[in-house]
Order: C-alpha cells, then sequence, then structure tokens
C-alpha cells in the first residue's frame, strides 16, 4: 500500500510539475516585444500598440528610441517580436532597392521579400510618412526656392544654404546622397549641420539653418508654417507604415495580427498628423494622446 500511495504521489507531483509548464508557457506566449524607433509618431504607435495589446491581455515590453537599422537588426534576431516600419525605409535599408514603386508595388516587394526570413508585413496603414526637405515659408520666398531642383540651382549657383539633418538621413541612399545624385548638387560639407531629427523645426525657426530634413507626417509643419519643398523628380520613395511582426509571434499570439490591423485601419496621413501635432505643438504626452485616440476609436474602453 506504501509504494503504491508513493507512486500516486509522485504521478500527482508530475501533473502538477507539467501544468505550472504549460500556465509559464501560456504566459510566455502572451508576452509581445514591441519596439520603435525615437522620435514622436513611432513613440506614438508603439504607445498605441502597447496600451492595445495590455487591454486584451497580452502583456507588451515596449523598448523605443532604437534607429532604423538597429530596429530592423532587432527584428531579424528576434530581439523585438512587433514593430511598424516604412514599405520605403525597409527596401532601402535591408535590401538597397530604391527603385520607384507605387504604394502598392512597395508593399507587396517587402512583403515578398521579407517573408523568407519569418518576418510578415501585415495590412497597411494609409499613413505615406516619406521624407521631405523643408523651409520656413519665409525663408522660402526670400530665397526663391519652392522646389528640389530650386535648392540645387541655389547651391550650384554658389548659395551658402544651411541645411539640417540627423546622421543617419545624411548617409542613407534615400537620403541627401540620393537627393544630391538625383538632383545633381553637392551640399558643402560645411552646410551640413548634424543634429537630432526632433530639433531640425526649432533650427529653423532659429535661423540656424535655412533648410532642414522634416517627414511629411510631422505637426510642426503647420504649427511653425514650414513649406515642404516640391520633390519635383519624384525621389522620395513611399513610406507606407506598416505593422510588421515574427512570425513566430503571430503563431504564439492568435490574436496579434487582428489587432495590429484593426489599429492600422484607423490610421491615415491627416490622422496621424494631427496626432503628431498634439504631442510635439500642444505638448500632451504620448501615454495621454495614444490612450485618447484608442478610447475614441473604439479600440479600447473608456
Amino acid at each position: 500500500m506504501s509504494t503504491r500511495r508513493t507512486t500516486i504521489r509522485r504521478a500527482l507531483g508530475l501533473i502538477a510539475v507539467a501544468m505550472t509548464a504549460i500556465a509559464t508557457g501560456a504566459v510566455n506566449a502572451q508576452e509581445v516585444v514591441v519596439g520603435g524607433k525615437g522620435f514622436t509618431e513611432q513613440q506614438l504607435i508603439a504607445e498605441m500598440t502597447s496600451q492595445l495589446l495590455a487591454a486584451n491581455g497580452i502583456k507588451p515590453d515596449k523598448r523605443v528610441g532604437m534607429g532604423s537599422a538597429v530596429l530592423r537588426q532587432a527584428l531579424e534576431s528576434g530581439q523585438i517580436d512587433v514593430c511598424w516600419e516604412y514599405t520605403g525605409t525597409a527596401l532601402s535599408l535591408a535590401y538597397k532597392d530604391t527603385e520607384k514603386y507605387t504604394a502598392e508595388q512597395g508593399y507587396e516587394k517587402i512583403r515578398s521579400l521579407d517573408a523568407a526570413k519569418g518576418i510578415v508585413w501585415l495590412k497597411p496603414t494609409r499613413v505615406n510618412n516619406t521624407y521631405a526637405i523643408g523651409m520656413l515659408r519665409s525663408k522660402s520666398s526670400a530665397l526663391g526656392i519652392k522646389s528640389i531642383s530650386d535648392l540645387g540651382n541655389a547651391y550650384k549657383g554658389g548659395k551658402n544654404i544651411m541645411i539640417g539633418t540627423n546622421a543617419e538621413f545624411a548617409a542613407r541612399p534615400d537620403g541627401l546622397p540620393g537627393v544630391q545624385k538625383t538632383y545633381g548638387f553637392t551640399v558643402p560639407l560645411d552646410s551640413i549641420v548634424k543634429m537630432d531629427f526632433g530639433l531640425s523645426f526649432q533650427a529653423l525657426r532659429d535661423s540656424q539653418v535655412e533648410a532642414a530634413m522634416v517627414t511629411s507626417t510631422d505637426g510642426r509643419i503647420i504649427a511653425f508654417d514650414v513649406l515642404v519643398l516640391n520633390d519635383d523628380k519624384a525621389f522620395f520613395p513611399i513610406y507606407l507604415m506598416t505593422p510588421v511582426a515574427r512570425k513566430e509571434a503571430l503563431d504564439k499570439n492568435p490574436k496579434l495580427a487582428g489587432l495590429l490591423e484593426s489599429l492600422a485601419a484607423k490610421l491615415d496621413s491627416d490622422t496621424i498628423l494631427k496626432l503628431n501635432a498634439a504631442v510635439d505643438v500642444d505638448k500632451k504626452s504620448v501615454e495621454s494622446v495614444a490612450n485618447g485616440f484608442l478610447k475614441q476609436q473604439g479600440l479600447i474602453k473608456g
């Protein structure tokens, strides 16, 4: 009898261990690392994602502040599970592809290429956050510069125009080097002022630079009365913001794809511009803006 009781206890112990392992595995399966870059739009979308996941029983681990190359490396290596990336950025950065595609063509191309790496591009937003070069309207009028061709002609004519850019844009093929090649001009090295991306509008306002790298969905374009120079040779690719996830994370979390796509469906360029402005111009917190939008759209309960 004693031996039988011992056997039963051991069996029950093994069952308890197994159940604990299953429960632990279930918890781990619900943890999702959300990655993001350092600028406002990326901080907002990462925060919205984190709040949306948390409201639906998935524990988020938010990690923002990365550059594009670091974010991509983190995605490929499995250090993050989810991020929101731009089609043009991924094609240029990961595959050195600078072909001119329509929004649909670019999306299908990167979706196909990344599938082989276990990276899934879900249904995209209608946000095209393309790079651009901007000037204060007053400065643009004074210098007679309305397009990138005008800017190039000014450099060719020997005008000393200071241009603000972050280190990434100054080196990327879809950044300043590509602009110069396509438009056939050279910016003197002493005319390039490198700065954090978030400082570019202040630098324009304070006349530290005459032109600066901007992105088309930045709310400060309106607030600072900035003219986005016409890209008259259509150099800048379409940067369709899209939720991207590792296939492994999607398999572990069956609700994940649907949640990400439900958020993507609510976003377009005008909407994200206003959300960005709420943070950068109205000085509201990223957390409150994200929470307010999710509640307004019925994605989480108020």
